[in-house]
């Protein structure tokens, strides 16, 4: 049977990827959602295969209307999600408002939603559970998310189809490049050693050694797989941690993309110890404009998660890391 699907966000770096997982699985009934605005995100469009492509600004209102006809589910990766954007009308209006109409008409017509929460809920707190306690945002952008998802608590009780929401920890990968300066650190990092044979990381701060900082990085393949086997399993529903469970250190992901340049030019892998010496990585003084705004440290528990029955494996740093980095130097040469 044919399954009918649309995706929000579908020319950005998770919407993208979801497009081509569904692919993958020969499902290409597909109506991608998205504002081309920022017109170089067609890119991630470009071999991928859908039914059809609809503006955001009229997507919203079709929709509800029931204009797409029957609709399986709906995977919602569109948003602002640029965490220095400080125009909170801007933000609540992409993440909260336009996410609640899409929720209405779903809860009206019985469509599952899958949608992109994000861990930027859990701010200045320690611990990176799903209950309201932890929930401490440091900027609007987590704000907005942290609104929808309290509108999705209420709503659950009485949903007739499924509604499953995921906070997204570091999410790195292909597909990304057109996010600027909230494109993951391995991106950067690659495009630092490129022009520069260098990476810079953040020295000494909050307790913690230069790049010693750590992070749940979670590679984008991850992200796709656990949203599609929820798309496999309707029954489960709820806000659910997406990260790989580990948190790593900056240095990991500086080491990770140096050796795999370097294995592209068959030179030999170095210890984090050489790179230093060799000024391969180089630290800098902590911002002084992040002072007190910075998390050093974030680790998703996946409790919630594996309770579900959701057993996916997920990719450490160095392996992430190492196909990202042959993925962005083959490009490269096409």
């Amino acid at each position: 049977m044919t399954q009918h699907i649309i995706v929000t966000g579908a020319a950005g770096f998770i919407g993208s990827n979801i497009v081509r997982g569904l692919n993958a699985r020969g499902i290409t009934d597909i109506i991608a959602v998205d504002n081309l605005t920022q017109a170089d995100k067609f890119h991630n469009l470009v071999d991928l295969r859908i039914s059809d492509y609809i503006d955001k600004t009229a997507f919203y209102d079709a929709f509800a209307q029931g204009r797409f006809g029957h609709v399986d589910a709906v995977f919602h990766e569109g948003a602002c999600s640029d965490t220095m954007e400080h125009d909170g009308r801007y933000m609540l209006d992409n993440n909260y408002a336009a996410s609640k109409r899409l929720l209405d008409t779903c809860l009206a017509q019985g469509i599952r939603l899958l949608y992109a929460s994000s861990a930027a809920i859990y701010g200045g707190s320690a611990s990176f559970v799903e209950q309201p306690r932890f929930e401490r945002p440091l900027n609007v952008y987590g704000y907005s998310k942290l609104l929808f998802d309290q509108v999705v608590r209420r709503a659950l009780p009485a949903a007739r189809s499924q509604i499953a929401g995921f906070r997204y920890f570091n999410v790195y990968g292909p597909g990304e490049q057109h996010k600027g300066r909230m494109a993951s650190v391995a991106f950067h990092h690659v495009n630092q050693y490129r022009s520069d044979g260098k990476v810079k990381l953040f020295g000494s701060y909050g307790g913690y050694g230069p790049g010693a900082q750590m992070r749940d990085f979670v590679y984008i393949d991850d992200v796709v797989a656990v949203n599609l086997w929820f798309f496999d399993n309707p029954q489960h529903s709820g806000v659910f941690n997406l990260g790989s469970g580990r948190a790593q250190p900056f240095n990991d992901v500086a080491h990770a993309v140096i050796n795999s340049m370097r294995a592209a030019h068959d030179l030999q892998a170095l210890s984090l110890l050489e790179m230093v010496g060799d000024k391969l990585v180089e630290y800098i003084d902590f911002p002084a404009a992040l002072v007190g705004k910075y998390q050093c440290h974030t680790e998703a528990d996946l409790q919630n998660l594996r309770s579900t029955g959701c057993h996916h494996t997920f990719t450490d740093v160095a392996t992430g890391v190492g196909r990202y980095v042959r993925h962005l130097l083959q490009q490269q040469l096409h």
